[in-house]
Order: structure tokens, then sequence, then C-alpha cells
């Protein structure tokens, strides 16, 4: 079966709290967002290549025969401490876990360094001059350095969305026509309309 990307739990959370300890006495901050980079670049190859995906999930596949298999393919292209931890987890069975091992120890690099990741959505790609501006408020706003993700959702109308964390932020067009038009059902249509005339009467101001 492929990797499935889940969401961390206690298991995952004590596996990627004892890999943060090793990386910080190997080199710091430097080694713990290495080992980060890495396990991520892992992860992604995982979900563009099945067959490796497979490789790393399956429960057919003997120990012995991934791990010589790891050996020849991480040596020399990832750390000494990254390929272990991958050693680790294959001789536990625990190497399907990956996804959610990564999201936690992501989590707590995120705690520990202030920092805090953003998924933006928006009907049109956001050139990079407009990316750190909307980087830039969020981080005043949150008091926290912000990683933004931009993504494009062709189906939004206009506007924006923010993920942070399980906080879903909607700005877009379609979810203020949604409101007016539950405010329609609501309230009626002359209430709505007397809204919006107060809303353009303002705009002209």
């Amino acid at each position: 079966m492929p990797l499935i990307d889940a969401e961390p739990d206690a298991l995952a959370r004590t596996y990627a709290q004892s890999l943060v300890e090793l990386a910080e006495g190997e080199g710091g901050q430097e080694a713990i967002e290495r080992t980060l980079g890495e396990l991520e670049d892992i992860l992604e190859l995982a979900r563009e290549d099945p067959l490796f995906g497979e490789f790393l999930s399956s429960r057919v596949l003997a120990k012995d025969a991934r791990s010589a298999s790891l050996d020849r393919i991480f040596q020399g292209r990832i750390s000494d401490l990254t390929l272990r931890f991958l050693q680790v987890l294959n001789a536990k069975d625990r190497l399907s876990h990956l996804p959610a091992i990564v999201a936690a120890f992501d989590q707590i690099v995120q705690d520990r360094f202030g920092r805090i990741e953003v998924d933006v959505y928006t009907a049109e790609p956001v050139d990079g001059e407009e990316l750190a501006s909307m980087r830039s408020q969020l981080q005043e706003i949150l008091g926290r350095e912000v990683i933004l993700h931009p993504y494009t959702d062709s189906e939004m109308i206009g506007g924006l969305r923010l993920r942070i964390g399980d906080n879903l932020i909607d700005g877009s067009v379609a979810s203020q026509l949604r409101k007016l038009r539950d405010q329609l059902i609501r309230h009626g249509s002359a209430e709505v309309r007397a809204r919006i005339d107060r809303i353009l009467d303002a705009g002209d101001n």
C-alpha cells in the first residue's frame, strides 16, 4: 500500500521528539533544519513515485532486503542521522508512519523556532511581491515568522483563503456571496438590499 498522509499521533510525536533531540545534539538548529528538509524531500519523492511509496510502506518486503535498499538509495545523499532514523523505522515496521512523524517533526520545529505555516489559496497565481506583502502582514498579526505555501484554486471566484493549522479563514468572493444568500433567506431581500446600499454609499464617501 502507498504511504498515506496522516495527522500526528502519540507514536509519531514520540519518534519526532527523539529525532529532534538527536539532531540538536549533532548540530543544533542547522542539523534540525537539515533533517526536516531531508525527510520532506523523501516524502515528496514517495508522493511523486508510487513504487517508491510502496517500497517504504510495504509489509510484504523483508526488513533485511529493504534495509540494504535504503543504504543503496540514500548512502551519501542524506545525512547519516536521517539514514539511521529510516533504518530504525524499518527495523520496527514503522516506515508507513513516516508522513505522520514528519508532520509531528515539522510542528515541533515551528514551535521551537517561532514559526507558523500558512496555506494561501487564490483564484490566480500570486507574484513574489504580493506574497512578500502578505507574509509581512501575517507576521505582524500573528507575531511569528510565517512560512507561506501558495496554492491556486481555479474554482475560486476571487479573494483568498488562508489555512493556519486546523483553522480555515475564508475571504473569497464565493464565501461572501454565500453569506449574502444566507442573509436573503433569513432576513429577506429588502434588508439585504438596504445593507448593500449602505456599503456602496460608504464607498462613495
